[in-house]
């Protein structure tokens, strides 16, 4: 990818990208909320502000690098902190914490299937053009985000949902025993190219099902 290429594709890809980790997090921090921990609210994490929830590395170096090189769009931002203790069915209520992110990336996959179908049906210009491409990308970086937090590999979302769900024993706690490995899981399963392949299928299922309730292009 060239400079001008590159720099046109920031351009584009940057709101949805950055909102899309941005209200991943706050989606944490307001379920747990709702389930009687305040940690994430004090600490001032229930906010939109993407500057409070960006990670220097994993939110802007590492997701251009990948983007640059054409590869698979890969990133973190900055934990929404959580406190179990504080609620009042700590495993159980950690299942919906945990799972609030990927769904609120689904939601907003569907706002910005929405807005892609309203500029859509109006006469395309270039700013028109632009906010399509945005919304096109909005909606598959937020798919994309949420199939992939939902793998069951602690420390991600759907490793935590799993953890909470089994049972107290052997099974829930090699769970725990794996999750301080599963950043390098997964970078391993990025370089073997298998954690696109893992992905590949849900993430087209999804954008196929958007794309015929919306009408639109995507599939």
């Amino acid at each position: 990818m060239d400079l001008v290429s590159f720099l046109t594709t920031i351009s584009i890809a940057a709101i949805p990208v950055v909102f899309a980790i941005t209200v991943h997090e706050v989606a944490h921090g307001l379920a747990a909320r709702q389930f009687g921990d305040h940690t994430a609210e004090m600490q001032g994490r229930l906010s939109l502000n993407p500057i409070r929830h960006i990670d220097p590395i994993g939110t802007v170096v590492v997701p251009a690098l990948l983007l640059l090189l054409g590869g698979f769009l890969f990133g973190w931002a900055k934990p929404v902190p959580v406190d179990s203790r504080n609620m009042r069915n700590p495993r159980g209520n950690m299942v919906w914490v945990t799972a609030a992110g990927p769904a609120a990336n689904i939601l907003m996959a569907l706002i910005w299937a929405f807005l892609m179908m309203l500029v859509q049906n109006v006469e395309i210009c270039t700013v028109g053009e632009w906010v399509w491409n945005m919304a096109r990308i909005g909606i598959l970086i937020n798919v994309m985000l949420a199939v992939f937090n939902m793998l069951p590999i602690p420390p991600l979302d759907g490793g935590q949902v799993l953890t909470n769900l089994l049972p107290l024993g052997p099974a829930s706690r090699l769970m725990e025993r794996v999750a301080p490995y599963g950043l390098f899981i997964v970078l391993g399963l990025l370089a073997t190219g298998v954690l696109s392949r893992l992905l590949g299928p849900p993430v087209s299922a999804l954008i196929r099902l958007i794309s015929s309730v919306f009408g639109l292009p995507l599939a």
